[in-house]
């Protein structure tokens, strides 16, 4: 799923796998409010006005709203999940590895990139995105259109601005389900994670409206079902991340014995997630880390900048990764997602 600012839809339906009850359509205690001390009735004609003002339609409008309650399920995941920007440790990528890059999703991704052959070379041309890589972020986000999530967006995102922890974004995700919905979508059909992401590649609403695309010349970005539209829209997500044609994601590097890394670690504070980004070392070219005793185990160009992630320490596991690294990144800030889609997509074509 797509949050630059929040974790993956994927976290958010395995928690809904162990986390057993309230059901979906739970109700919150008529007496409570939300942060400003609003009705969620009251603070839902308040998301219509703002819908109204940037010119949604009023049948639309009706019926996304009509009916609508709060969600306490919504609320209470929303709350609870895993992680802490304040822990320290990190835990095995082996362990997250070994769970993510799996035979099932290896021969999944394998027999979805061997379908859809022709049409994945058609958008790699077209948007300089590998095909492998479109099919492993589609069999991370909903197991290859499995795993989709069944939660009502309309009242996800309502129930989560009016509860206000994060009003401005998931108020602003609401008006753009609503332009959604007015393109033609059935409320029936816009249905996701409980925190707002949908379809195939699990965008947000927001995402949506800037990036889906047309794959098939049908005039309309489906999502939902169209493998086409999907895994164009995955492409043009990652074009407009910065992704470079020709480049990999990263390669496994082999590291000398007791090499100090320390001198190499990266001086730089990343505005966004900073925890992610500091255990990358400082960015140089294929040639300098060689002449440090770093060897990339495959062919890249010496002048290529790479970064040295070596996740589990000396003696474990090292790659060198691009600048194609942090465009995966930008899809789910998570080393664990960004390798495990890297390793994913080398293992589809391997």
């Amino acid at each position: 799923m797509i949050f630059r600012l929040l974790p993956a839809a994927a976290l958010a339906i395995a928690a809904l796998a162990i986390i057993g009850a309230p059901p979906a359509n739970a109700p919150v205690a008529a007496q409570e409010r939300g942060s400003d001390g609003l009705s969620f009735e009251a603070y839902l004609e308040l998301l219509k006005a703002r819908a109204r003002g940037e010119g949604v339609s009023e049948a639309t409008i009706e019926r996304m709203t009509v009916g609508l309650t709060p969600n306490a399920t919504v609320i209470r995941l929303d709350q609870n999940q895993p992680g802490s920007a304040t822990t320290r440790g990190y835990p095995p990528m082996s362990n997250y590895i070994a769970t993510h890059v799996d035979a099932a999703r290896i021969g999944g991704g394998r027999a979805v990139y061997a379908q859809h052959r022709d049409l994945l070379a058609r958008i790699e041309r077209q948007y300089g995105v590998p095909g492998p890589i479109i099919v492993a972020i589609f069999g991370h986000e909903t197991s290859y259109g499995r795993v989709k999530g069944d939660f009502d967006l309309a009242r996800s995102l309502a129930t989560l601005a009016w509860e206000g922890r994060r009003r401005e974004l998931f108020a602003g995700e609401f008006v753009a389900l609503m332009k959604i919905a007015d393109k033609g979508f059935d409320r029936s059909q816009l249905v996701g994670s409980y925190a707002g992401a949908f379809g195939n590649p699990q965008f947000l609403p927001s995402v949506y409206l800037r990036l889906a695309t047309d794959g098939d010349g049908d005039a309309r970005a489906d999502i939902f079902t169209n493998r086409a539209d999907t895994f164009a829209s995955i492409a043009n997500y990652f074009r407009d991340a910065g992704w470079r044609q020709g480049q990999p994601w990263g390669v496994r590097a082999a590291v000398p014995t007791g090499f100090d890394i320390n001198p190499y670690r990266t001086r730089l504070a990343a505005p966004q997630c900073p925890r992610v980004h500091e255990r990358l070392s400082r960015w140089m070219t294929v040639a300098e880390w060689r002449a440090l005793g770093v060897v990339a185990q495959r062919g890249m160009s010496d002048d290529v900048m790479v970064s040295l992630f070596q996740p589990d320490g000396p003696g474990a596991p090292a790659w060198l990764v691009t600048g194609n690294y942090r465009a995966i990144l930008e899809y789910n800030c998570s080393s664990y997602y960004a390798t495990s889609v890297g390793l994913l997509a080398d293992e589809i074509v391997n």
